[in-house]
């Protein structure tokens, strides 16, 4: 029997605990940096498997690691699971159905994440404990991935210094592996305080913060057009003042996202951005504070690792699939525009395309993409600049699903799910346990690592004694 044939096995031996636990943090989908009840049920579920766990790393008091085994190499497996805003859903509807009118869910499938991960480290323990082989085990459980970058803080702590590998994974629409760099990211808040007033009996005695607020966005709307175009510059207006339109508004404030290839970019762009908020306060008499909302670094891929685990996909291969999955991911699909629909597919190779023609699930292994950027963030980005980092994707979901919809939400506790995470599960076991047994495959894609890195070495984007929320 094959290392892929025995993890699969210790796997589906647990799977019904798994499909249990994913189903459990789902229900409870907690905001970042609130995940108290999510990492109690993964506290709970690594003790209950011989798992050391600490909790409240980095400072962080709903991060936490689970430890089994000891000695070199140090494999970690990289779990999250926070929860978005304003996605509450009632789990496998075909419509928008909110459990809770503005109530949060897990619009990216983390109750998933977390879980896959956990599976795989103990597949891993499990495996090592039958063949007396050594080593240490790690499950890492980060908060808040969607807003405030949990990893950065650990990284920047220094928690994974010691790591030789790291595996992570996303859900996803395909099965495959993630060649994909990231956009580095820096969010902050900007609080303008200015002067309450009669709106017409004495507005020349008011400073508004709000127009502070709507100045800062005019001015950095016009910077889009001077800084590169892979950059991305997002904000939201998250509290403008007040709804008296009568009174001066003496206070507002606006939260800011900036992301560039490279760390560099971002804090050049932020820079600017900061210095047009300075400018917003001499035009309007107001006073501003800045608060740190979060970083991410981008992320150092390597092509050693991500081979070994594109093997380790084909070696597994693709979940069965029922009529019902079948039917249910048809329903999810009907509910997308024809824009998002004619989007399902963009990207892939022409022969790809080709096998999904009117399908509704990616039902096989699409081929490895050349490395490229992906338009989003990650703070895993930060863990790639410690070491080593690998991560993939499956399909929990049907064709055409964009991350952060209530579709997601839908679809976190249906089959089509469970048996994506699953797949993920066996996916990164079976890539530590290829990587245990070649130690030299280690070394080879440390190397290249360094190569990478050409020199640079990590520094956080974290601003010095900056501490994290707490909530």
């Amino acid at each position: 029997m094959s290392f892929h044939e025995k993890i699969s096995t210790l796997i589906e031996a647990k799977q019904e605990a798994s499909v249990a636990l994913s189903d459990t943090i789902w229900a409870v989908p907690e905001l970042h940096f609130q995940e108290k009840k999510s990492m109690h049920y993964m506290k709970e579920a690594l003790e209950k498997e011989g798992f050391q766990t600490e909790v409240g790393v980095a400072g962080l008091s709903t991060a936490l690691i689970g430890t089994f085994g000891s000695g070199k190499p140090v494999i970690a497996f990289l779990g999250e699971y926070d929860a978005l805003p304003g996605l509450s859903q009632k789990g496998g509807a075909t419509q928008h159905e909110p459990i809770e009118n503005g109530g949060s869910g897990h619009g990216c499938g983390h109750n998933l994440l977390g879980t896959g991960a956990f599976a795989a480290a103990v597949a891993v323990k499990d495996y090592l404990e039958q063949h007396n082989q050594s080593a240490t085990i790690r499950f890492y459980g980060c908060p808040a991935e969607e807003n405030g970058s949990g990893k950065a803080y650990m990284a920047k702590s220094g928690l994974f210094d010691d790591v030789d590998i790291a595996i992570s994974w996303h859900p996803g629409t395909f099965s495959t592996v993630m060649t994909c760099s990231s956009l580095a990211n820096y969010a902050a808040t900007f609080k303008f305080t200015g002067k309450s007033a009669h709106a017409a009996a004495a507005p020349h005695l008011g400073r508004s913060a709000l127009d502070a607020v709507e100045l800062m966005n005019v001015g950095v709307n016009y910077l889009r057009e001077h800084i590169i175009p892979e950059a991305r510059v997002h904000y939201a207006i998250t509290n403008s003042g007040g709804t008296s339109p009568n009174v001066v508004q003496p206070y507002a404030e606006v939260t800011y996202l900036v992301r560039a290839p490279k760390k560099q970019q971002v804090q050049e762009i932020y820079q600017r951005v900061e210095n047009i908020a300075k400018g917003a306060t001499l035009m309007t008499g107001t006073s501003l504070d800045i608060d740190f909302e979060g970083a991410a670094s981008n992320l150092i891929t390597n092509k050693t690792l991500y081979d070994v685990m594109y093997q380790q996909i084909l070696e597994i291969g693709m979940p069965d699939y029922t009529i019902e999955d079948e039917q249910y991911a048809q329903a999810i699909f009907n509910t997308f525009t024809p824009e998002v629909q004619a989007s399902s597919l963009v990207g892939l190779r022409k022969e790809d395309v080709k096998r999904l023609q009117g399908k509704v699930i990616a039902d096989h292994v699409p081929d490895m993409l050349p490395e490229f950027i992906m338009g989003g963030s990650t703070d895993v980005g930060d863990v790639s600049w410690k070491v080593p980092t690998v991560q993939c994707t499956t399909v929990c979901m049907a064709l055409g699903t964009p991350l952060h919809t209530w579709q997601v939400v839908s679809q976190g506790v249906m089959p089509i799910a469970h048996k994506g995470m699953l797949q993920a599960a066996k996916i990164m076991a079976c890539t530590a346990i290829a990587l245990l047994d070649n130690p030299a495959l280690i070394e080879e894609a440390k190397k290249e690592w360094q190569e990478r890195l050409d020199g640079e070495t990590y520094i956080s984007l974290i601003p010095e004694g900056t501490q994290p929320p707490k909530l």
